[in-house]
């Protein structure tokens, strides 16, 4: 594979802690989320960062598959759900909820063109076969 671009973070105290993107002006601090023990009033958590990476991903995806296909629709609605929990191997794992709100195009077109995304995405590809992802079109 020949990297086209490569992004750089640095974080220190983990879930808790501080997160720095180099070469930019994100920084930002870190919570774990309450219903894992967390107690920080601000603060971002991983699965948040994860869920906004995939559905902007996603959506460029879509975007991808309409420039191969020559559509011209309207960008859906990339709503992403991200969720963790233990595994029976005593760790975490993560799963994935992709659901695309289109306008203006049929349920079976719908359903092709987030198929085909779920195929070309960098974070589908990433994760297939160690995530749990669901992707679903809905008609708005």
């Amino acid at each position: 594979m020949k990297i086209q671009y490569k992004a750089n973070a640095v974080a220190v105290g983990g879930r808790d802690g501080q997160v720095a993107v180099e070469g930019t002006p994100i920084r930002f601090e870190m919570a774990l989320p309450s219903e894992m023990g967390g107690t920080k009033a601000v603060g971002f958590n991983p699965e948040q960062l994860f869920a906004a990476g995939y559905a902007a991903c996603f959506g460029s995806a879509i975007q991808h598959v309409y420039k191969v296909k020559r559509l011209r629709h309207a960008p859906p609605e990339v709503h992403v759900g991200v969720g963790i929990g233990r595994n029976d191997a005593g760790g975490f794992s993560l799963t994935a909820d992709i659901i695309a709100v289109f306008t203006g195009v049929d349920q079976a077109a719908a359903d092709e063109i987030v198929a085909e995304a779920h195929q070309v995405c960098p974070y589908s590809n990433a994760t297939r076969g160690n995530v749990d992802v669901t992707v679903t079109a809905k008609i708005a």
